[in-house]
């Protein structure tokens, strides 16, 4: 295995394009199935993507040995993990000490992406406004679990009638966490939503960028600038200056770009052997950095990333996306973008055996009402229904 570098520069080793997919593999658990407690399964993994119900769910299934989802819903539930809108503006799940620092740094980011939207400035309200109703916006959240309907009446109540915008800004902007409702994956019918702790109050922008830098090339480095900032939308100077003050460790990528990591780290070989899998839709390991092709080869990804942000179910074949699945009945249906051997469909047939009697009775159609774009069509060099 690698050991880290030096000084970034001519003297710091060289990482190849592969060994830095075996690097993202290893660290995300996708070498081989860990045993790990949820929470701290989550806070090893930086966050979990969680806009839609079921992905945190079947990130986890893909990572841990013997997953139990009620062990997700109790995590959940006792907010040791907790769901709040956060990187990229949104959903994510995170181990709750993480939250505070996760959420100083991305406040402002948060903010800023919401009371300079249309959408917010119809209602005739400024940023300022907004921000004075959140401490009677915490203070109603925080007695009790509240629904989106609740506290935009509290907050309309707040105004002296509806306005357009301020709800909807809020909801990502203000320190709450998203509450369970309910349903196979814990969160279903309308939104609830509780309180924050204050504890992000004690922790400086900075501060939080920096435990956000260091939780994140732990689980996704080595890793350079940008891709920190594609993974957050941190601007590139707070970004650069969170990664240098964590990632002391550097390496050289592929056309020598300058890559951080955090000691005791290593990088696997490049003949590491990877397993197939079956990632759910928006795993983190394909949004991580600025240049997918890490993961995900570049004639593939306008399929799997489509243009109005919808990031597909997919299958891993030697570490890189090799086509897209869905659940059809009781199989498996699997997409693959160019011929595969027989060993990795045979691979593929166990993991779809497995996933099958994971989901069982908690959700057989999971993502089903995004079918849609199997519809408009998938160029699938190989269909297959498995096992």
């Amino acid at each position: 295995m690698t050991g880290g570098g030096g000084a970034a520069g001519g003297g710091a080793p060289e990482l190849t394009a592969r060994q830095l997919n075996r690097a993202t593999l290893e660290r995300q658990m996708l070498l081989r199935r860990v045993y790990r407690e949820v929470p701290d399964a989550v806070r090893e993994l930086a966050a979990l993507q969680a806009q839609e119900a079921a992905s945190p769910y079947l990130a986890l299934w893909n990572r841990i040995s013997g997953f139990d989802p009620a062990a997700l819903d109790r995590a959940f539930a006792d907010r040791a993990v907790v769901k709040a809108t956060l990187m990229r503006m949104t959903l994510h799940a995170v181990h709750h000490q993480d939250y505070a620092a996760f959420y100083a740094a991305m406040r402002a980011r948060l903010r800023s992406g919401r009371v300079g939207d249309d959408r917010f400035t119809v209602g005739g309200l400024t940023g300022d406004q907004a921000d004075a109703l959140i401490p009677a916006l915490r203070s109603f959240a925080g007695k009790q679990q509240r629904t989106g309907v609740e506290i935009e009446a509290h907050v309309a109540q707040q105004l002296g009638g509806p306005r357009q915008g301020v709800w909807w800004a809020l909801k990502t902007y203000a320190p709450l966490h998203h509450a369970p409702t309910g349903g196979p994956w814990g969160f279903r019918g309308r939104l609830a939503f509780r309180a924050a702790d204050r504890a992000w109050e004690r922790v400086t922008r900075e501060q939080g960028a920096q435990l956000l830098a260091q939780r994140y090339l732990a689980a996704f480095g080595p890793a350079g600038v940008a891709d920190f900032a594609q993974f957050t939308l941190l601007t590139q100077g707070v970004a650069r200056a969170a990664m240098e003050s964590v990632g002391t460790v550097r390496y050289r990528g592929p056309g020598g770009r300058e890559l951080f990591d955090v000691p005791g780290k290593t990088v696997p070989p490049e003949d590491t052997p990877a397993p197939a899998r079956l990632l759910p839709m928006w795993d983190s390991t394909l949004l991580a950095y600025r240049e997918r092709d890490r993961i995900v080869p570049p004639q593939y990804r306008p399929v799997v990333i489509r243009r109005n942000g919808n990031v597909l179910p997919t299958i891993l074949v030697d570490g890189q996306v090799a086509g897209v699945w869905r659940v059809l009945g009781d199989a498996v249906e699997v997409s693959a973008f160019h011929r595969l051997p027989a060993s990795a469909w045979a691979e593929l047939s166990t993991e779809s055996a497995a996933l099958l009697d994971f989901l069982g009775e908690r959700d057989p159609r999971v993502y089903g009402a995004y079918h849609h774009w199997w519809v408009k069509g998938i160029d699938a060099a190989e269909l297959r229904t498995l096992p």
